[in-house]
């Protein structure tokens, strides 16, 4: 059903069974309108006059005041309205799509940060992809997971657990990791394309900063993953490297050698218990807007891997209060003594 604003002479009636003494329940069935609508109207629509003993405003529901009041709010609603704003709504269609590619989220916080007389929601994004008038645009596909209809979030079941020997388990890891309150806590794994390929991504993500790594894998062993690990997290200082977290994949079986090199600590997840890195789990969503489900990674070379990793940590963030991982991760090296380190962008 279409909601219906209440007209002047509603409200006067309104106000009539209101001072015969009728309840709200008896005014709605009299209007033929919901308990609720009333309710609302008594409570937001009342004018304040006068003083109570010098102190407080007495509050009272009169017709033709209610009516002046509902029409400001409505015409200030249509003023004022995120998306039938053209700044607003062009910033929004613009970064959607490609070469941005920002989820509503960010683009609902980032605009606040470059222009300040501006706000949106992220539900109000959603919604308006949504519409009717959205879809026609088709501008869900430019979200993460590219979905014609909006779902649920929904849990994951838990499985049995296992582990690579000599692993460290996640249950042993200090507790100031979980709460991503410091610089150097990592997290790696692997993104696959066909079944058939032998390429694989590297993807390692940094906990506070969200700042991003990635690397193509001419294969899956163990050996290429253990270099490619060493050589890109090893142009961190020490003091950005305490501490990574990955699964129990068997390119993870060198991991002794990399604690050693890296001189930071390996700790495993449970078996099937991907969420317990969820960061870089995260990373490989957003990676998917690039390099979709099913894709060969043959068919990408390094300088686009490192275009996409460029993308990556140069996107606001809301967990970072809309910074880019890149400024973030700069700011957090910056506190670090005498520490100076040039991160690629």
């Amino acid at each position: 059903m279409t909601y219906k604003h209440l007209s002047l002479e509603e409200r006067e009636r309104i106000f009539g069974f209101s001072q015969l003494g009728l309840s709200l329940q008896n005014i709605a069935k009299k209007l033929k309108r919901n308990v609720g609508t009333i309710s609302r109207e008594l409570t937001r629509n009342k004018t304040g006059h006068g003083k109570v003993s010098n102190e407080y405003l007495s509050f009272e529901y009169i017709p033709c005041k209610a009516q002046v009041k509902s029409e400001k709010r409505a015409l200030k609603q249509r003023i004022k309205a995120p998306l039938k704003n053209p700044k607003v709504f062009l910033y929004v269609r613009e970064h959607l799509k490609p070469p941005f590619s920002w989820t509503p989220d960010e683009i609902a916080g980032r605009i606040k940060r470059v222009h300040p007389e501006e706000e949106i929601s992220y539900e109000t994004i959603y919604r308006y992809i949504y519409s009717k008038k959205g879809r026609k645009f088709a501008l869900w596909q430019y979200l993460t997971l590219s979905r014609k209809k909006r779902m649920h979030k929904n849990g994951r079941s838990v499985h049995r657990d296992s582990k690579i020997p000599g692993s460290i388990s996640i249950d042993l890891r200090p507790e100031v990791v979980s709460l991503r309150s410091r610089v150097g806590d990592w997290e790696t794994d692997n993104l696959g394309g066909k079944t058939t390929d032998k390429t694989a991504l590297s993807v390692s993500i940094e906990r506070l900063s969200r700042y991003t790594v990635l690397t193509k894998l001419s294969n899956r062993l163990a050996v290429t993953k253990k270099d490619a690990l060493i050589r890109r997290l090893g142009i961190f200082p020490k003091e950005a490297r305490l501490t990574l977290t990955t699964d129990n994949g068997s390119e993870n079986s060198k991991h002794q050698e990399i604690s050693q090199d890296l001189e930071l600590t390996i700790y495993f997840c449970h078996a099937y218990h991907s969420w317990e890195k969820g960061g870089v789990e995260n990373m490989n969503l957003r990676i998917r807007r690039f390099i979709p489900k099913g894709t060969s990674i043959d068919n990408y070379t390094d300088e686009q891997i490192e275009e996409i990793e460029r993308r990556l940590n140069s996107t606001p963030r809301k967990c970072l209060n809309y910074l880019t991982p890149y400024e973030k991760m700069s700011e957090l090296l910056s506190t670090l003594p005498e520490v100076t380190v040039a991160l690629p962008l």
